[in-house]
């Protein structure tokens, strides 16, 4: 998310006086937030009278508006030196919060010298802090994200991705069912659970690298925050997966691509949304490192062709 040069923009005077109302700051001129991430949250940078800027992120569905509340009830109840300070905060519709301007810091790729492990210092600090009270759990949502469990019930559309042949499938499938049934998720220990370079602002003065978008976070064993950082991180021109977590338990690994081989085969959330490609490139990484994880041949040879070759 690099400070660039954006249109100026007016969401209008209702607009205006709602940020005024909340933060006691009157805005006096808008620019669109620099692009990042994969919602269609709406995303401004607010410049006050007096100086001073803040960053809006406001819901513009029903979607975007279940996402944006569970950021807000992390925000609520959790504040540390990883998370961008908050503003404000407004549930009624659409919700929407107002938080520091973090154009400042250096947000990657390229990841430069150091960057990588500022970022697993900060992993760190967040696997060290206590989660907030009735917050999600990772176990808790195995059932919903274990994805091997419907590829098996329906192979086709992962197959239809070609990162693999039908007959690897065939073979691979009772050890990625087992891994999906026998990954270790619980735990009591907080995870952000969505780490990746558009989520991540580095090298701002005394501070670690901070992380936003927190609606996916959730407690559990911390050990899958890693493990789901790394294969974005591969695609980006940093250290392979298994030189960044070259101990990952292969059920976890698993896991993480079992989730992505279900879901980057979806239909797309939007006509114009990106999502499903970064999720085909990310199992692209995953699949064949929980292959190298759980004692599976790699997923290499001919491919399955698409129902519409």
């Amino acid at each position: 998310m690099p400070d660039t040069t954006t249109p100026s923009l007016d969401p209008g005077p209702v607009f205006a006086d709602r940020i005024a109302r909340l933060t006691g700051r009157h805005p006096i001129a808008w620019e669109a937030a620099p692009p990042g991430g994969y919602t269609k949250t709406s995303r401004l940078i607010a410049h006050f009278a007096g100086g001073g800027t803040a960053f809006v992120k406001e819901a513009v569905d029903d979607l975007t508006a279940g996402w944006l509340r569970a950021e807000i009830a992390v925000y609520r109840q959790l504040r540390a030196p990883f998370m961008p300070a908050v503003f404000a905060i407004d549930e009624t519709d659409p919700p929407l919060i107002v938080l520091e301007d973090l154009r400042a810091g250096y947000w990657p790729p390229p990841w430069r010298p150091g960057d990588v492990g500022t970022v697993l210092d900060t992993l760190a600090a967040v696997r060290a802090t206590p989660p907030p009270p009735n917050h999600p759990s990772l176990a808790g949502m195995r059932n919903a994200i274990a994805g091997w469990q419907l590829v098996a019930a329906d192979p086709a559309p992962f197959l239809s991705l070609g990162l693999c042949p039908a007959h690897w499938l065939e073979t691979a499938l009772p050890t990625l069912l087992a891994a999906d049934r026998e990954a270790p998720l619980d735990g009591d220990e907080l995870l952000h659970l969505d780490v990746r370079a558009d989520n991540l602002c580095i090298g701002l003065p005394n501070r670690p690298a901070i992380l936003v978008d927190w609606n996916h976070s959730c407690f559990g064993n911390a050990d899958f925050e890693v493990i789901g950082w790394a294969p974005t991180l591969v695609r980006q021109g940093g250290p392979p997966p298994a030189d960044l977590a070259p101990d990952a338990d292969g059920r976890l690994v698993s896991f993480l691509a079992g989730f992505w081989a279900w879901q980057a085969p979806q239909p797309p959330p939007s006509p114009d949304s990106l999502l499903r490609a970064h999720q085909t490139e990310v199992l692209r990484v995953t699949l064949p490192w929980a292959a190298d994880r759980l004692g599976l041949p790699r997923p290499d040879g001919p491919v399955a062709p698409r129902p519409d070759a």
